[in-house]
């Protein structure tokens, strides 16, 4: 077989198969990093076209594009000023319509970044709604009079640091934003705005898309009295949503978002995407305190998102059999017939192999157990080359948040660093110019082109490992089953119409573990790139290793 063939190893995603979303392997595109093709540092649209036959090689079953609407890039394309048209940065609506059908042709889903919770505050319904209380969309935004003393209408505050609430000496109003000030929160409360909302959700479905990554999907609506949030005690203070830098997570946010409002609002979206068919919708919920509550809500009963995006593995605590048993009890406790959507890594954090200071093997058990977990998986780019965050001097930084809580925080920049092609190229294959952030030199001896060949190279390992799960209907479809969990060890099983899957695993990187088997006459998978040894009721893990098992006649 050819690994490097882009068509051998994609599933069916037919436009008879509607449930082709659930369990699917998303493979997260940051179009600024990905590849540039016209030498100006910035990639491209066109330069995700030149690369779809990397992504297909690696068997997944779509891609997930963050934003390239139109926008002043303030927050880099998630401050959009024209929904409907792409910004001349990444190219035009012509390549969008050609990437969508190259992947397509390669057997990928598209699914897109929609930022329906603010707009860019240059964007005309904006400006229409600041210039009076009686203009067309006066009410499209969430606007506010200030306090007698002239202080903002609450305490809310924004993730990116200070008040929720910017003065417009225009409006003579407060307006809220729970990002940039320059990101305004539209108002959706308005059913005009909702209207609008979902014709910009039409006008890409109709362009082909697959699907949509909906970003911030419980920040839409906010509680209309204003009420103050109250404050968090600070034991019960973490860092999941906003770094430990930011006051923000000195707030109990019951009333800037998690609003009932919005499962309306979900249930007139999921009925749009009903009319298309095959189609598909994963929701970001930031929430710290009851982001798996949010969870079950949202994708409860079939009506609203198919799925949502979890942060229980985006953050600082590192994996261990307890820790990873523990959330999985509690989304299948919690989360009911609802669909989860797991990710390690992403554009907003800091890359797993350094958040958990991982070695080569601990990323690779890493990659296994993410591959067998009951949900959809997101990987994002350059994880299947293990890349580890980069550093950024505070001089090259791009990213408003950084920049505001450096040295503490320093950003989403390190994870955002151009996609490493090849070895030979000071830029590593991304651009001809210079990049809009500098090229990791340590990511450049990972590049594409050196591990497509190396046998042993992480790249090969997760196309082994995705093949694996592809092959597999109870890892995408099934049912899960914890085995046994301690500190530096997980048992699973998974199971689909009478198939089960074994899958053991040692955190540890310095014992080796052995483990009694579940009932059942296991054999070891062959396929699965993972060095355990089975004897007799026995299973023997080295440290940061992997067994798969399969029942033998099956």
């Amino acid at each position: 077989m050819n690994l490097l063939d882009p068509t051998h190893l994609q599933p069916d995603n037919s436009p008879d198969d509607a449930d082709w979303w659930r369990g699917a392997v998303i493979y997260q595109i940051y179009p600024r990093s990905y590849q540039d093709s016209n030498g100006d540092g910035v990639g491209d649209l066109a330069g995700i076209i030149h690369r779809l036959p990397h992504i297909a090689s690696l068997g997944v079953d779509a891609i997930w594009i963050s934003p390239f609407f139109r926008s002043p890039m303030l927050d880099f394309g998630y401050d959009v000023s024209d929904y409907r048209d792409v910004d001349p940065l990444f190219g035009t609506l012509g390549d969008f319509d050609a990437l969508v059908a190259r992947a397509h042709e390669l057997g990928l889903k598209v699914l897109i970044d929609l930022v329906l919770s603010h707009s860019s505050d240059q964007h005309p319904w904006f400006k229409d709604s600041r210039s009076g209380a009686n203009a067309e969309k006066a009410d499209w935004y969430v606007w506010a009079d200030a306090k007698p003393d002239g202080s903002p209408p609450n305490n809310w505050l924004s993730i990116f640091g200070g008040p929720a609430w910017e003065w417009d000496g225009e409006r003579m109003q407060y307006y809220l934003h729970n990002f940039l000030r320059e990101q305004p929160d539209l108002n959706l409360h308005n059913p005009e705005v909702q209207d609008a909302l979902l014709d910009v959700t039409r006008f890409w479905l109709d362009h082909g898309v697959d699907g949509f990554r909906l970003d911030t999907i419980n920040f839409y609506f906010h509680d209309r009295e204003l009420r103050d949030n109250p404050a968090l005690e600070p034991d019960a203070r973490n860092d999941k949503i906003a770094p430990a830098v930011n006051p923000y997570n000195w707030q109990e946010h019951l009333y800037d978002k998690n609003q009932p409002e919005n499962l309306a609002f979900l249930q007139r979206f999921r009925a749009l995407l009903d009319e298309y068919g095959a189609t598909t919708a994963v929701g970001e919920v930031g929430d710290a305190q009851r982001g798996m509550e949010i969870q079950a809500q949202y994708t409860a009963g079939g009506d609203k998102v198919h799925m949502c995006y979890s942060f229980e593995f985006l953050s600082n605590t590192p994996l261990s059999g307890t820790h990873v048993a523990d959330v999985l009890h509690q989304y299948e406790q919690g989360i009911g017939d609802g669909w989860a959507c797991w990710a390690f890594s992403n554009h907003d954090v800091i890359r797993h192999p350094s958040r958990w200071h991982l070695t080569e093997e601990g990323l690779r058990l890493a990659a296994g157990l993410l591959l067998s977990l009951r949900g959809s998986v997101c990987l994002y780019q350059g994880e299947e080359l293990g890349l580890t965050e980069a550093y950024v001097a505070f001089e090259d930084l791009q990213d408003p948040y950084g920049i505001r809580f450096w040295p503490k925080f320093r950003g989403r920049d390190g994870c955002r660093t151009p996609m490493p092609w090849n070895r030979d190229n000071q830029n590593g294959g991304f651009s001809e110019g210079k990049p809009w952030l500098p090229m990791a030199m340590e990511h450049v001896n990972r590049a594409v082109s050196v591990q497509d060949d190396t046998p042993d190279s992480t790249l090969r390992f997760y196309r082994r490992m995705i093949a694996f799960r592809a092959r597999h209907p109870a890892f995408a479809k099934g049912g899960l089953a914890v085995v046994s969990a301690d500190a530096d060890t997980l048992m699973l099983i998974r199971t689909h119409e009478g198939d089960r899957i074994l899958c053991a695993f040692n955190f540890s990187a310095e014992e080796e573990a052995v483990l009694d088997l579940p009932d059942g006459d296991w054999r070891k998978s062959e396929e699965a790139p993972f060095a355990a040894r089975i004897e007799d009721r026995t299973v023997t893990l080295p440290p940061h290793q992997a067994f798969f098992g399969i029942e033998r006649g099956r």
